[in-house]
């Protein structure tokens, strides 16, 4: 009898450490997103989409400071809609200045532009700069937030959700930022319809507070990588180390995205083996020609081309006026005798 019931006890403890150990799995695949070499990436084409390779794109991972590419693309679109402007002066709240992690070390009641703010952010990947455009575009950072998986969903980012403004780690009770390498291809895309935000993500150094401040981008195939202009690194232990990294050669600009890779060496020479494929698969493509316009906006090639047809028709009409007169002297001198007649004075 005592044999059977310390059985059943030793059973009973087998069975609940077993399942103990089925429920603990998944919560340590969850805490941990990162992978050797990736947990997934992807090559595409910036122009068509087109991709070149992706392995386990689908794959959901820890954004990190990525996600401030989000930020980067709701203050362009407000900048281009005339809700903000790059001279504008932001005014830095207390909530702003106690941001952790990666900063610029912001104070409260500082002023800076939004250009300076926007540097901060893609540059030395600053939250307290994060924050305080948050807070300045849509009122709070909750605001923000919902405006981030708005966009989010508008561009078919279907496994991306977004719980915060900077990207750190979350806090107790919080959710983490999610998202795959696919869904950051076209956060990326869209972000390149606006040129300007290459000027913030192409950007090695920079100074802030008046040249007090030396700021660093965190993107080494910037100097690494022959015409790396952007985007951003992310980066918190349980996250591991990813990027979305855009080049440009010639004709041809490809995306890469390493996503939860497990060393910052090896997320860069896996970023910079993928924008080499891109570039090796990418078709030619003819120059682009832009057309610059007038004020009245007619294209000035158009205007250069009519006044060359204007002035070779002037061209032509003293050239036939000019050989017109020299035959009517070669005439004159050489050929013309006039009659007696015209010589005598009629009255």
């Amino acid at each position: 009898m005592k044999i059977n019931i310390v059985s059943c006890f030793l059973g009973l403890v087998c069975l609940c450490l077993s399942s103990w150990t089925v429920h603990a799995a998944p919560r340590a695949q969850i805490d941990s997103k990162s992978a050797d070499p990736y947990m997934g990436a992807i090559v595409i084409d910036a122009d068509t989409g087109q991709i070149y390779f992706e392995d386990h794109s689908d794959v959901k991972g820890y954004p990190a400071s990525i996600l401030k590419m989000m930020d980067l693309l709701i203050c362009l679109e407000k900048i281009n809609a005339g809700v903000m402007r790059l001279d504008e002066k932001i005014t830095i709240s207390a909530e702003a200045s106690k941001m952790g992690g990666s900063q610029v070390f912001l104070k409260e009641n500082e002023i800076f532009t939004v250009d300076e703010l926007l540097y901060a952010c893609m540059v030395q990947s600053a939250n307290d700069a994060a924050t305080a455009l948050a807070i300045h575009a849509a009122g709070s950072k909750e605001r923000f937030v919902a405006l981030m998986n708005q966009r989010a969903r508008e561009l078919g980012m279907k496994s991306t959700e977004f719980h915060s403004i900077h990207g750190l780690p979350p806090a107790k009770g919080q959710l983490p930022d999610v998202t795959t390498a696919r869904d950051l291809t076209r956060l990326a895309r869209e972000l390149l319809k606006y040129p300007d935000c290459l000027r913030y993500t192409s950007c090695r150094e920079r100074m802030f507070r008046d040249n007090k401040f030396e700021m660093r981008n965190h993107n080494q195939l910037l100097w690494s990588f022959p015409g790396c202009d952007g985007f951003k690194t992310g980066y918190f232990t349980k996250a591991g180390y990813s990027i979305v990294a855009t080049a440009k050669r010639d004709n041809s600009r490809v995306i890469a995205v390493v996503l939860g890779s497990t060393s910052k060496k090896l997320r860069n020479s896996k970023a910079a083996e993928l924008l080499t494929m891109g570039f090796a698969m990418a078709p030619e493509k003819p120059a682009i020609v832009s057309v610059v316009t007038n004020v009245a906006g007619q294209p000035i090639k158009e205007i250069r081309q009519e006044e060359q047809r204007r002035g070779s028709a002037i061209w032509l009409v003293l050239s036939i006026t000019v050989l017109v007169v020299l035959a009517g002297a070669v005439y004159w001198v050489f050929f013309y005798r006039p009659d007696n007649n015209d010589l005598v004075q009629k009255h």
